[in-house]
């Protein structure tokens, strides 16, 4: 699964995207500061987007400190002297504004989007709460975040369908030393154990000028939007640029798996899933691309060959699924079995790995390629059309290769790709040094 499908087809997109170049119009500078703003004007419609992000996920928690960046992902809606808890979304909304945020392991990002009016009314909120939420931090607003975060956990792993995977793949994935260990969304015991003082520290660390991005997007002009910007965000003091804690034991070409994981684990489901799980090569490299094109082949639809080999063909399977999960230090190449009702479970094992060896000694197909590359490039065309799309592009490539004009480049990894390239990083990667996860139902109904 990629973070935007970011490649490109050669077809007629919006007027701000040149289809024949791969390429988004931005501005981009620094405030004396350290913050990074980058602008995108589009007036083909009446939208603004601000989008604020900052280089810090859970990779960057401390060993009994997890779930921190997420918890302040939510934290951030808490309220100041000037916007109380509450008003944050009430002064957007009654504009007809919305907004949002996500966090991953290497980043946490917040969005504005509505009419383009409501631009200065954006900026002033996001700087207000950066420049005041950690210093007005409180136990009470900690308490009520803390609750939230921990009936989100519930709710989206601990009592959904299959959600432990999501908990128990990183751990196993990776050894205890690794940023990538633990989920995202932390443990109950360190979000309890979270003090209001840790939760500062957090804050007067990582949510500095120096350490976020700021792109606006959509129906303005650069002169005023530097200007407001200016007013709000060139005040902040300087700080210092948080140390981005590495994993120098990994490379995109060994993984650091030694032998294979096994693990059987029971959820409230009605049949068994198997999952499989490699590490693989980091976000935007070339063989990222690779995987990314191989998982439509083995595992996207009905003309893919898992589906056709374990539903159609050998009927042990009601369902199957392949990723590529990409990340700033490294990724995750994953399959996904739902086996049937009474289906034996190592003869799908088998049929994977006779599927995978299949791959990896003959490549796949010029027409298995061009079938992955055109769902890859449409659904790219399709979510391009959005201003907050190209804000959130933008921002990732920044992020990542301190180009916001990578695109390009992003988009010759897909256009390049060969089938001998597709066998090369099944060959190479989908070896028997991987996670196989097992999740049976708790009355023990599939074996």
């Amino acid at each position: 699964m990629r973070w935007f499908p970011i490649a490109l087809l050669g077809a007629t997109v919006c007027s701000s995207v040149v289809a024949a170049e791969f390429s988004i119009p931005f501005t981009k500078e620094k405030l004396p500061n350290g913050l990074t703003v980058i602008f995108h004007e589009d007036h083909a419609l009446p939208v603004i987007v601000v989008e604020l992000s900052y280089k810090v996920g859970s990779r960057f928690e401390e060993p009994k400190r997890t779930g921190f960046a997420h918890l302040f992902e939510h934290l951030m809606f808490m309220g100041t002297k000037r916007v109380p808890t509450g008003a944050f979304d009430g002064m957007m909304e009654g504009e007809g504004g919305h907004n949002n945020a996500w966090t991953s392991e290497d980043r946490t990002a917040y969005w504005d989007e509505g009419p383009s009016h409501l631009l200065p009314l954006f900026l002033w909120l996001e700087a207000d709460r950066l420049r005041d939420i950690g210093p007005l931090m409180t136990l009470e607003k900690l308490n009520a975040q803390r609750d939230v975060v921990r009936n989100e956990r519930r709710q989206t792993s601990e009592n959904t369908p299959y959600g432990i995977v999501q908990l128990k793949l990183p751990e196993l994935l990776y050894d205890v030393k690794h940023p990538y260990h633990h989920p995202v969304i932390g443990s109950h015991e360190d979000l309890e154990a979270a003090s209001v003082d840790d939760v500062k520290a957090f804050f007067l660390k990582y949510y500095v000028p120096s350490n976020a991005t700021l792109v606006v997007a959509g129906d303005f002009k650069i002169a005023d939007a530097k200007a407001t910007i200016e007013r709000w965000f060139a005040s902040m003091p300087a700080a210092p640029v948080p140390t981005d804690p590495g994993a120098p034991d990994y490379t995109d070409t060994k993984t650091s798996l030694e032998h294979e994981v096994r693990e059987i684990v029971t959820d409230n489901v009605q049949f068994t899933k198997i999952v499989f799980a490699w590490q693989s090569p980091k976000h935007l490299s070339p063989e990222d691309a690779h995987l990314d094109l191989l998982s439509n082949v083995l595992g996207s639809g009905k003309a893919s060959r898992l589906y056709k080999r374990l539903v159609e063909g050998k009927q042990l399977a009601q369902g199957v699924s392949a990723s590529q999960s990409s990340g700033f230090l490294g990724s995750h190449f994953s399959i996904e079995v739902v086996a049937k009702q009474g289906a034996d479970l190592d003869a799908i094992e088998r049929e994977v790995g006779l599927e995978l060896k299949e791959v990896a000694k003959s490549g796949p197909t010029k027409a298995e390629l061009a079938r992955s590359r055109n769902l890859i490039l449409s659904s790219f065309v399709s979510s391009l059309q959005t201003v907050r799309t190209r804000a959130a592009l933008l921002d990732t490539y920044e992020a990542e290769k301190g180009d916001p004009g990578f695109l390009k480049q992003d988009v010759a990894r897909y256009e390049s790709a060969s089938p001998k390239d597709l066998q090369r990083v099944a060959k190479t990667y989908l070896v028997d040094n991987r996670v196989v996860l097992r999740v049976m139902p708790k009355q023990g109904s599939a074996k």
